[in-house]
């Protein structure tokens, strides 16, 4: 797949462009994913005054794992310099700053589409349906340019639920072929796992060549050295997911926080869209 997602920046996250907004507009709740709660609109209190985290470099180590394995695709850079023309929060009115907090989930969300999109876009056996992804991902960035207002009230489920249909169509086209022994043309048994509770699963070592795992729960599965190429892994729960020495060659709408909350290795084989996590040692 041609490595067109890694030279897009607008849709990586670029905290030197954003005012901090995932730190204030989102909730946590206590947990092993955060030490401490915090409602929507609150500044976390590691937050210092120039929208910088203050423990940044030790994040897992204080409890707070769940920021290291989020990712808004750019959409924080998008509301602050776009949406609101470099005014933050902390400087306008409390009205300014309720509406900046609105608008950003809203405009992660069409970032993420704008991620899967890009990324069908280089996919060549989704050539039968690369008019109807362009003119997706043309709509969904015009959306992302509409006013705080517009964008408040945008039925944002409904154009997912739009652009989901392509996606399923392009997920067909590129697992198309694809696939282990006994499935003649990639049309074997097993292949489509959606939705599939697989939490805790055996997977060592097994074929999942060309699956779907659209959706599924794979919390803390064993998949140490699967074959996952070609796979497709959108909205799949990869949390604690033991990825060492598995390979995701060409698996494809595979993100950075999905990966984030795996645990992998030096040679866990990657798509050229995503970054090996910095807490993944050499060793496992």
């Amino acid at each position: 797949m041609p490595d067109q997602i890694a030279d897009l920046p607008d849709l990586r996250a670029d905290c030197t462009r954003c005012f901090g907004l995932c730190c204030v507009a989102l909730p946590f709740a206590r947990s092993a994913d955060f030490a401490l709660d915090k409602p929507a609109g609150r500044p976390c209190p590691n937050l210092r005054g120039d929208h910088r985290c203050g423990i940044h470099a030790d994040l897992r180590q204080k409890g707070f794992t769940g920021c290291t394995v989020y990712d808004c695709f750019g959409a924080g850079q998008k509301v602050s310099q776009v949406t609101f023309g470099g005014q933050d929060w902390r400087t306008g009115s409390e009205e300014h700053a309720r509406r900046m907090f609105d608008v950003f989930p809203v405009v992660r969300q069409l970032h993420e589409l704008l991620w899967y999109l890009t990324e069908a876009l280089g996919l060549p056996a989704a050539r039968p349906v690369h008019p109807e992804l362009r003119r997706a991902l043309e709509k969904t960035e015009r959306l992302t340019r509409r006013t705080a207002e517009e964008l408040a009230a945008l039925d944002v489920a409904a154009h997912r639920q739009e652009v989901n249909v392509l996606l399923l169509r392009t997920s067909e086209l590129a697992r198309a072929g694809v696939g282990g022994k006994g499935r003649g043309k990639g049309k074997g048994r097993g292949r489509d796992r959606r939705g599939a509770d697989l939490m805790g699963a055996r997977l060592r070592g097994a074929d999942l060549r060309g699956v779907s795992l659209r959706g599924a729960c794979l919390i803390a599965a064993d998949l140490t050295g699967a074959d996952l190429r070609g796979a497709d892994l959108i909205g799949a729960d990869l949390r604690d997911a033991d990825l060492t020495d598995a390979d995701l060659t060409g698996a494809f709408f595979l993100t950075q926080p999905q990966l984030n909350a795996a645990r992998g290795s030096g040679g866990t084989r990657l798509p050229a869209s995503v970054s090996r996590p910095v807490h993944w040692t050499a060793g496992g």
